[in-house]
């Protein structure tokens, strides 16, 4: 595993490594990774054999899906996809300077060379949106972070340079996944509740819920 040294300045935000890498773009990524990931969980069944290694597959595809429906629907037109396979890239950003960011569950300090690994169509990318600063092996990741349980505890964005054996941090930020603070009726308010992309998760009523135990029942007789 290669873990990062030294730790990098709590100064640096990814807006200072590329314009295009704005708080509010930062977090409705995560957010989409954040849903995805409690989706997964919200449909393990142990009684059938889901187990750690099931539910991390299966969050992957719902994030890898999920970053796709956001970007077809246009809804956000700096959000778009690079690599759709297992190496799944997403684009921050218009045009040229459209920047390739990669995710991975695990600890931000400690990533492994292969989740590190610049690929060629990111590296092409890469040096298009920072020109001579990809040189200095600069990449982007998104690390999802869980709990004992596999809840996401926070996503942080990560900026390494270096190669993946020897990476240097430069840029550590927790991405917020809670809402900003607004102004309402000429007071704060704080908004605990974050909204999705229009997707509500995994919801089954109760009629719906009990029609499937009976299908279930009838199929293992």
């Amino acid at each position: 595993m290669a873990a990062p040294s030294p730790s990098p300045s709590s100064k640096t935000k990814p807006w200072d490594l590329h314009p295009a890498l704005s708080e509010d773009r930062l977090r409705l990524c995560a957010r989409l990774l954040a849903n995805a990931r409690r989706d997964a969980i919200a449909l393990a069944n142990e009684d059938l054999g889901d187990d750690a290694w099931s539910v991390g597959c299966r969050a992957f595809s719902f994030s890898r899906h999920r970053l796709q429906r956001v970007a077809e629907q246009k809804t956000y037109p700096w959000l778009r996809v690079l690599d759709e396979g297992m190496a799944f890239t997403f684009l921050i950003g218009t045009g040229a300077d459209a920047v390739p960011v990669r995710f991975f569950r695990g600890d931000a300090e400690a990533p492994t060379a292969r989740t590190l690994r610049r690929l060629e169509q990111e590296s092409q990318q890469l040096t298009l949106a920072l020109g001579d600063r990809a040189e200095t092996g600069l990449m982007f990741r998104m690390a999802v972070e869980t709990d004992t349980k596999g809840h996401v505890s926070r996503v942080v964005f990560l900026a390494c340079e270096g190669t993946t054996d020897e990476p240097r941090p430069v840029c550590a930020w927790p991405v917020p996944l809670e809402m900003p603070e607004i102004e309402r009726a000429g007071r704060m308010a704080q908004l605990r509740l974050i909204p999705d992309d229009g997707y509500q998760g995994p919801q089954v009523s109760e009629a719906a819920s009990r029609a499937k135990g009976g299908r279930r029942k009838a199929i293992l007789g």
